[in-house]
């Protein structure tokens, strides 16, 4: 295999070089996205980097900022893959877009990929090392998700009692609206600010909420957003409704909590089972070099690896997923 390291090598580093390439130029905003971004910063008074706001779920900025970025977001933007990555990138409020975390994804795998096989010679072993590291990115961001998603929610009783104090003072709702959006914690205050620019930008209140909720897919928010559209079309007592909500949310939160404590121990298991064996294995070759040799080298050995790995695997998900399974 001597007389193939050269070429294979070779290869990996062009792989890298092109990867970084394409990365840097694509991640460059192209003069019309810079003209037009510049113009909405003069007119509205909007700072003049962007955010990751500008690349929506519902695809209406994405449109016209693809067509001077290259053609990779402009095929991404047409696929299922592409619309998820740039829905997680929306909900997680990462300054980045959808074709540079695929990038990132596939030099991230191909490295690891080719790194693993050069110094093991194992292939299988290389491709489970390669889907785990492209995997990694998706998995920051899906971390970063469910963090702001968890702030959000904690913060989300406190923001409806300040909107039905506002309300029972005279306020109307966009009024109260903006009190919330003032005095809220992030990622809270940012979100009902958001709603309230669109809203004086000539957007239907309706619309703004649902933009909002794709940003920020809460089940507490979406009963919000949906007692303040009934209310709007019917009529009532908003004030009570959401007096109501508020004492819904936080039963639910603390039913929630109740839950966690009690499958704590369900966790622990988990983790101990999946990490325990290759804790072990690692110990004991550290203790005794070479007590794994055996194993490693041969054909059979290897295979039993495999399964091993693939069982601890499928095991874990299982566990989490009679965990996290419980719904409130």
């Amino acid at each position: 295999m001597g007389h193939l390291m050269l070429p294979i090598i070779l290869v990996f580093l062009f792989l890298l070089i092109f990867v970084f390439a394409v990365v840097s130029v694509g991640m460059r905003p192209g003069k019309r996205q810079k003209a037009v971004h510049s113009r909405f910063a003069e007119v509205l008074g909007m700072p003049s980097e962007l955010d990751a706001d500008h690349y929506g779920a519902d695809g209406r900025l994405v449109v016209a900022q693809d067509e001077s970025l290259g053609s990779l977001k402009m095929i991404l933007a047409g696929t299922s893959i592409g619309r998820y990555l740039q829905r997680m990138i929306l909900q997680s409020h990462v300054q980045s877009s959808a074709s540079t975390i695929l990038i990132i994804m596939l030099s991230a795998a191909a490295g690891v990929f080719f790194a693993t096989w050069l110094t093991t010679s194992l292939l299988l072993l290389a491709a489970a090392a390669a889907l785990g590291a492209g995997y990694l990115p998706l998995a920051y961001l899906r971390f970063r998700r469910s963090k702001r998603l968890a702030a959000f929610d904690a913060a989300l009783p406190e923001c409806v009692e300040t909107c039905a104090r506002s309300i029972r003072a005279g306020h109307s709702l966009v009024a109260a609206l903006a009190i919330v959006a003032e005095h809220a914690p992030e990622p809270a205050g940012v979100e009902f600010q958001e709603v309230i620019k669109k809203q004086n930008y000539g957007l239907p209140i309706s619309e703004a909420f649902r933009q909002m909720l794709d940003r920020v897919p809460s089940k507490d928010l979406q009963v919000m957003v949906t007692a303040f559209l009934v209310q709007r079309d019917t009529g009532g007592n908003l004030v009570e409704v959401l007096d109501r909500l508020v004492f819904v949310v936080r039963e639910r939160m603390r039913i929630q909590r109740d839950i966690r404590t009690h499958t704590a121990q369900g966790r622990l298991t988990g983790w101990i089972l999946c990490l325990l064996p290759v804790g072990l294995l690692v110990v004991i070759n550290f203790v005794n070099p070479g007590y794994s040799k055996t194993l490693l080298n041969d054909a059979t050995g290897r295979k039993m690896l495999y399964v091993g790995g693939g069982l601890l695997v499928v095991g874990g998900f299982i566990i989490r997923n009679i965990v996290n399974g419980i719904e409130v």
